[in-house]
């Protein structure tokens, strides 16, 4: 009875010495760029402000893994990584889009975000339909006594035994916010990488910049994607299971998640900047 008893310890109190080991790799990282690509140390920072952007909005995603999918937990049934991934890349594919149609920078990144909240928006609108319309269940939170926002009041909406259910006003909002981080960082990280390769595989491949385009785009593509799931994976092992979204207690989590979503994303940036380089 007491392993079926026992909670997971991961994710609870903050380690200040592996943080402190985190942001130490991050700056060796950091500096093998700089001497052997010095041109990529720019990009390379940026994809990490991306990563972080991703690792942080992730933890505003309001998931509920399998209890959700029975009415017993708020959020969204699936999890983390799925969720995150979904409303992440359907900002980078709207950001891509941007960037195809020559917008500047800031655009593309504003209009990443804006496709991954547009997404999230929409899936926790319908998760809302199929709970209040389709089980007859009010959204209703266990984690606080009044919404945050609207101040309304959950105990008497949540039913025994369960932890909630549905998307409390919060929790929908948090999705949301979610949404235009996690887009607007994988939308980041393409953006940078697409910007490296356009520079560097003409050279390196002895083509016109013409001809290099749909390489260049492809690439920075693949590793966008890949870069994001990396994020979003390592910050469903920050939360561990479910989380109702910014008032959550697992939200204040969020510092460790963004160490380890800094020190992967610039592993992986380095590769993907220096494949081109070497």
């Amino acid at each position: 009875m007491s392993a079926v008893a026992a909670k997971p310890a991961a994710g609870g109190a903050m380690n200040p010495t592996a943080m402190a080991v985190g942001v130490v790799m991050l700056i060796i990282l950091m500096g093998i760029c700089y001497f052997i690509y010095p041109a990529g140390i720019i990009p390379l920072a940026l994809i990490v402000v991306g990563g972080v952007l991703i690792g942080f909005g992730v933890h505003f995603v309001p998931v509920g893994g399998a209890p959700a999918a029975m009415g017993q937990a708020p959020g969204i049934a699936t999890g983390v990584a799925m969720l995150a991934a979904g409303g992440g890349l359907a900002g980078l594919f709207g950001g891509a889009w941007a960037a195809a149609a020559g917008q500047d920078a800031l655009v593309v990144v504003i209009t990443g975000g804006i496709g991954g909240g547009l997404m999230m928006a929409i899936t926790c609108m319908m998760v809302n339909f199929v709970y209040v319309f389709g089980m007859g269940i009010p959204a209703a939170s266990g984690k606080v006594a009044n919404d945050p926002i609207t101040g309304d009041s959950q105990a008497e909406y949540k039913s025994q035994g369960t932890e909630g259910h549905g998307l409390p006003f919060v929790s929908f909002v948090g999705g949301v916010i979610g949404g235009l981080f996690a887009g607007a960082g994988g939308t980041l990280i393409y953006l940078e990488l697409l910007e490296v390769y356009k520079a560097a595989l003409p050279g390196v491949m002895q083509i016109t910049a013409a001809q290099v385009l749909p390489i260049a785009v492809s690439a920075a593509g693949m590793f966008a994607v890949g870069m994001f799931l990396v994020n979003a994976v390592l910050t469903a092992y920050n939360i561990t299971g479910t989380i109702e979204g910014p008032h959550d207690p697992k939200f204040k989590r969020w510092p460790r998640s963004v160490v380890a979503s800094a020190v992967a994303s610039a592993l992986c940036g380095l590769v993907a900047i220096l494949i081109v380089a070497l």
